[in-house]
């Protein structure tokens, strides 16, 4: 089992400043991954209903610092050598998809291939709204963003008309150093982004950490791809791993097919990120 940590870049003032020594010491510490967290902005109020709490509302304020996740991951790429850098997740469809190709293709190659890409179509229209992007038909813009990105990180000759996009006749470099392109993660629990992660994904990241939705869930997931020809095994697993109220759920996950657990450092019961990952490492026999 894969062990990574979230999230680097959401906090308070003193995230900047302890962001390269907290992914120092969680790349000294064997954790395998370290991923971030994506909001523009948040809004003082809000109609979107947050999908993974039962007050509909996220839990952060408008005065939360979300530094952006690209950056966060560059930041640290070059002040570490081994550990992944992962997005989980980043709202795409709200996303300028040409700037996005670059800016992962960019950090893919000065990291030396260490992104993972966790995409999500997200819940808040208000953000949305803030990007200038229509909330509406975000998962078709999602599905076309997704091809048209592929085919830029190609090296290829871009040829992609649709409703969302016209581009024509261009390349751009660099190219990811991972071949075909960073592993890509789709975020979510509907049936529809399952089949997106059969048809167009390298894995599944699920915002859960209930084991009765999690074993639902991956049954789903299993017929989806079995349906399709795909083969179950290929599918590479992300979930939350909620320690402490959970301690010794990693047997339970990996007889699921669950191929990495992420531990929110916030819930640890650890107000010092260091002594987070240290409790985090040790439950995991890292």
């Amino acid at each position: 089992m894969k062990i990574g940590i979230v999230s680097i870049n959401v906090g308070g003032p003193s995230t900047a400043e302890n962001m390269v020594g907290v992914v120092q010491h969680a790349e000294a510490a064997g954790i395998e991954s370290v991923w971030t967290f994506e909001h523009v902005m948040v809004p003082n109020d809000y109609d979107s209903k947050y999908p993974y709490a039962a007050s509909g509302k996220m839990p952060a304020t408008p005065e939360t610092s979300f530094f952006d996740p690209l950056i966060s991951l560059s930041h640290v790429a070059g002040a570490t050598k081994t550990i992944r850098l992962g997005t989980g997740v980043n709202i795409f469809p709200q996303a300028n998809p040409m700037l996005f190709a670059k800016q992962t293709a960019s950090l893919d190659a000065l990291s030396g291939g260490r992104l993972t890409l966790g995409l999500g179509i997200g819940w808040l229209a208000e953000e949305y709204k803030a990007m200038g992007t229509p909330f509406a038909r975000r998962g078709a813009r999602f599905d076309d963003y997704l091809e048209a990105v592929k085919k830029v990180w190609s090296g290829e000759v871009v040829e992609h008309e649709s409703e969302f996009l016209s581009w024509h006749g261009f390349k751009s470099y660099p190219i990811p150093v991972q071949k075909p392109h960073p592993p890509i993660l789709i975020g979510g629990t509907t049936t529809k982004t399952l089949q997106r992660v059969v048809n167009a994904a390298d894995g599944w990241y699920a915002p859960s950490d209930s084991q009765q939705e999690l074993t639902e869930k991956t049954a789903e997931l299993k017929e989806i791809a079995a349906q399709a020809g795909r083969p179950f095994e290929s599918i590479d697993i992300t979930t939350n791993w909620r320690i402490a109220k959970y301690p010794d759920a990693l047997p339970q996950l990996e007889d699921l097919g669950i191929t990495r657990a992420v531990v929110m450092l916030g819930a640890t019961g650890e107000s010092d990120p260091r002594k987070a990952i240290d409790l985090i490492a040790s439950r995991a026999g890292l």
